[in-house]
């Protein structure tokens, strides 16, 4: 950050300079020139930029270069995706690791909402604004629950003709073990997952998009495309799925204005995925 420019010289007689001596630091001057980055524009194309690169836009890059080349070598019929795998052959130090990569997973939700909010002490308000709060307890659940019902419907007929079609990769959602601190864990992952997505991908980029101007279809369809771009390592079908889930999701969050339903659905679905996998995609 630069610094503020340096006071002009002081023109007075050093009569009433003496007579002012050590009060001037005393009050701010009525009008300070502010530092310049740049435009508001590129300011939040930066915020975005920076969000996205430490969280669901890393995340897309990967998966898309992950398609590319399984489609390029194995195929993606004949190929496995698999989530939640062990990081290590030592119990408590694998727990040490996803605990540690959960936490750290939250940052760039954090960071996001500071960039809304413009200040640590406007973090609270800002959760309130995008309805990440516990006012609503009842309708939030009760969307979140039909929205669950649908979209885990819709996620699984599409895998399974995707499967069918040779367009979907056989999905593990467990690679790790059935222990009671696994289970804490595979929860922690989907609540990890519910907030990064939602937070990130509707309340923080749909606010963004429509200050650099873009329209609500412009924003509507390419936070839905991002979306189902981070999931193409698990193929064609599981990204559609995701694309049409993105369409609804900030559908819903437009009209409604609160994030948690989206929170909570996105939370059951994969906490059902990864804990009953085996069952629906085995």
């Amino acid at each position: 950050m630069s610094s503020l420019p340096p006071e002009p010289a002081d023109r007075r007689t050093p009569a009433a300079a003496d007579a002012t001596a050590g009060h001037h630091d005393d009050a701010a001057p009525a009008h300070r020139a502010e530092p310049a980055f740049g435009g508001q524009r590129l300011d939040l194309w930066l915020q975005i930029l920076v969000v996205l690169g430490v969280s669901v836009g890393a995340s897309a890059l990967w998966s898309v270069l992950s398609l590319a080349e399984v489609a390029t070598t194995t195929g993606i019929a004949d190929s496995q995706a698999t989530m939640n795998r062990a990081m290590s052959a030592s119990p408590v130090f694998d727990v040490l690791r996803q605990v540690l990569t959960i936490v750290l997973a939250f940052v760039p939700v954090v960071l996001a909402l500071y960039f809304l909010a413009g200040s640590a002490g406007q973090l609270r308000t800002v959760v309130r604004r995008i309805g990440l709060d516990f006012t609503a307890p009842l309708p939030d659940v009760a969307l979140g629950a039909l929205l669950f019902l649908v979209m885990g419907l819709g996620t699984l007929g599409l895998y399974q003709a995707g499967r069918a079609l040779g367009i979907t990769a056989e999905l593990t959602t467990n690679a790790g073990g059935t222990e009671w601190w696994n289970i804490l864990l595979l929860l922690a992952q989907a609540l990890r997952h519910s907030l990064v997505e939602e937070v990130i991908v509707v309340a923080f980029l749909a606010d963004r998009l429509l200050r650099v101007g873009w329209s609500w279809p412009m924003v509507l369809i390419g936070t839905a495309l991002l979306r189902g771009s981070y999931h193409l390592y698990q193929g064609i079908g599981p990204a559609l799925g995701n694309v049409v889930m993105g369409l609804v999701f900030l559908w819903i969050y437009r009209r409604t204005g609160r994030i948690m339903p989206l929170v909570i659905a996105h939370f059951l679905l994969d906490a059902v995925g990864f804990l009953a996998g085996a069952w629906f995609f085995g």
